[in-house]
């Protein structure tokens, strides 16, 4: 649906005045691959003194998985006690109607 509306005139009726003036200027909605440089390249290499802290997303990861755990537990604990507070109301409903009915 996106790709018509790019390719219609009402698209480009509904461009800003901005983009319009720009015209062939405007920024490519797809940008170009370029190469990285040297200096990204050693920015983003890995470093050998920071080995040693990698250990810690193992650690994050199974604190993270026992907080869903837990929070699984816990909403599934209140559901419980929600369903056990409507049915016991529902008991005393229906007991109190009953006791009315025998009178």
């Amino acid at each position: 649906m996106a790709f018509f509306l790019r390719q219609s005139s009402l698209a480009s009726h509904f461009r800003s005045s901005y983009q319009k003036t720009l015209g062939s200027m405007a920024v490519p909605s797809r940008a170009f691959h370029v190469e990285l440089g040297d200096r990204e390249k050693a920015l983003l290499a890995e470093d050998p003194s920071l080995r040693r802290f990698k250990s810690y997303k193992k650690s994050v990861w199974k604190l993270k998985r026992i907080g869903d755990v837990l929070t699984i537990v816990v909403v599934a604990g209140c559901c419980y006690e929600i369903y056990v507070k409507a049915v016991l109301r529902e008991e005393v409903r229906s007991k109190a109607k009953a006791a009315d009915g025998n009178k």
